[in-house]
């Protein structure tokens, strides 16, 4: 999967329904849906091992393609309160945003922002504090999730690396689903294991790697393997 992560690009302007990026984004909604762990998608969090991978643009793009292509009710939350990137992507105000849900008890609903999009909306970051992690509670965060998954099919919550700080073990309790983001040919394979691990160690439902191949690393198509890399990891 070849994505471009530069900033300051109109996300809805550089997006072409014909493309490759489209294409994948396609393909791994349907890997999502059709994995074993449950039947539903609810909450899905999108995070890597370190900065740098692509996260923010695989989240953006995948919530994108729901709404577009799926005409699925699908909302994108930037849970990166160190480096939020959501509001930029989207063109949305930051605030208020989660961290006001979760540290003023602000209602979720109330701070959603509209995109140029019908069925996709956005709640970014909000104000940025200086220690973040005492926000992750996991019951106010379970509470938050559980009602944004009442009202929207997909909840897809961009989360901070794992490798640098604890928030995505707090916030991986509060969702159904995790998927990881590996930039092919700059990721160590030791520091992605050591992510992967992280994260099962707070019982994070893992289903599955996505390579970025934002160096032109891999082949465009990497086959259906891309979604299934853990596998290897865990074998070696």
């Amino acid at each position: 999967m070849q994505l471009d992560d530069k900033k300051d690009r109109d996300i809805f302007d550089m997006f072409d329904q014909e493309s490759p990026i489209a294409t994948e984004m396609r393909r791994l909604y349907s890997n999502i849906q059709t994995n074993p762990s449950n039947n539903s998608i609810g909450g899905l969090m999108v995070t890597s091992a370190n900065r740098g991978e692509g996260k923010s643009t695989v989240a953006s793009h995948l919530a994108l393609t729901v709404a577009r292509f799926k005409e699925k009710k699908s909302l994108i939350i930037d849970a990166d309160l160190r480096k939020p990137r959501i509001h930029q992507i989207f063109n949305v105000a930051r605030n208020p945003g989660l961290t006001e849900c979760l540290e003023d008890n602000m209602d979720p609903l109330k701070v959603v922002k509209d995109t140029k999009i019908d069925n996709l909306k956005v709640i970014p970051s909000g104000r940025l504090v200086k220690s973040p992690s005492h926000l992750f509670e996991k019951e106010r965060l379970r509470d938050i999730f559980d009602k944004l998954k009442f009202y929207y099919d997909i909840v897809i919550v961009d989360s901070p690396p794992v490798i640098p700080v604890s928030d995505p073990m707090l916030l991986s309790g509060a969702v159904d689903k995790v998927v990881m983001v590996v930039l092919a040919g700059k990721t160590p394979q030791n520091v992605a294991k050591r992510a992967r691990d992280i994260l099962l160690d707070a019982d994070a439902n893992i289903i599955g790697v996505v390579v970025n191949n934002l160096s032109e690393v891999l082949p465009y198509y990497y086959d259906y393997k891309y979604y299934g890399y853990e596998h290897d990891l865990e074998n070696q």
